[in-house]
């Protein structure tokens, strides 16, 4: 029960994690590797900031804030000095990690004696809360003309910039956003476990891309469940999967090979599944077909 318990809240810490990436993965189709250098990023601004005497709910609302300059950074390095995305991601991510060095002066900030947001409640009350005015302010975004331009982006860059819009404008505000979230998820975590440490973002992508793979499996082709709904529980789900691992014995040196072979099966489940409805489409038109046709009259 308490592994249940553990797994759920990391989930629901990294189901913000994922709707960060979520934007700039499916939003924008992009590639954003900056993540693993701003999640840590997140943690060490919160780090920064409580041990300066700051309210934890101001330290991490300013971690969300100045996470977001990531994400500028980011933008300008592939929009201004026309760096490929995939590139100017890791430029970012590698220049972050000296930052977050530079922020305490130590790559292990340990936060055990300094206020959390966690001291307000229950850790599933506060981090339901907080994942529920996420979810309901991102979707609210998500549908104004500023949200419609940002999907349209992604989908067709083109048409943004016929209706006399900049989409490189809309590039910034889903990096800016993406990478706000990102750093909130590593301002969480670090109160969660009660430390920032510098190694927090190795591989974290994984578990964001592992996360929006999962909750795009569930109910396909439903229209009820929103992009935001499905990260949610995508990272839940992609939790409790790893909690169960190790409670069946697993090393939790095995978590990284755990997560890519996650990724790895659910990319095959999605495959397979389309390849499975093509072929089930396939073969209802040619049978419709049949059923339709005539027969040849005999002479």
């Amino acid at each position: 029960m308490k592994l249940l318990v553990t797994s759920l809240e990391q989930g629901l810490i990294f189901a913000i994690l994922a709707m960060g990436v979520s934007i700039t993965y499916k939003v924008l189709d992009m590639a954003d590797l900056s993540v693993e250098g701003t999640f840590p990023f997140g943690a060490f601004l919160f780090a920064r900031f409580i041990t300066m005497g700051l309210n934890p709910i101001v330290s991490t609302l300013l971690a969300f804030c100045i996470g977001s300059l990531a994400g500028l950074m980011t933008s300008v390095l592939f929009i201004k000095l026309k760096i490929r995305p995939l590139l100017a991601g890791i430029l970012t991510m590698t220049m972050l990690y000296s930052i977050n060095l530079r922020i305490n002066g130590k790559a292990n900030i340990p936060l055990f004696s300094f206020d959390s947001i966690f001291d307000l409640g229950s850790v599933l009350v506060v981090l339901g809360l907080i994942i529920l005015l996420i979810k309901i302010l991102l979707d609210i975004f998500l549908k104004t003309e500023t949200g419609y331009l940002l999907i349209a982006t992604g989908d067709n860059e083109s048409l943004v910039r016929s209706l006399g819009a900049s989409s490189n404008k809309y590039k910034v505000i889903g990096l800016m956003l993406a990478n706000g979230l990102v750093s909130l998820s590593g301002a969480l975590m670090a109160q969660y476990q009660g430390f920032a440490d510098i190694t927090m973002g190795s591989s974290i992508i994984v578990v964001a891309l592992a996360s929006i793979i999962i909750g795009d499996t569930l109910r396909k082709n439903s229209s009820l469940l929103k992009s935001t709904t499905r990260a949610i529980l995508g990272a839940v789900i992609y939790k409790i999967i790893g909690g169960i691992a190790i409670d069946l014995g697993l090393s939790p040196n095995d978590l990284k090979a755990i997560s890519a072979i996650i990724v790895i099966v659910f990319i095959a489940y999605n495959n397979l599944a389309v390849d499975l409805i093509g072929i089930k489409a396939i073969k209802e038109r040619r049978d419709m077909h049949v059923k339709n046709s005539k027969p040849l009259k005999e002479f």
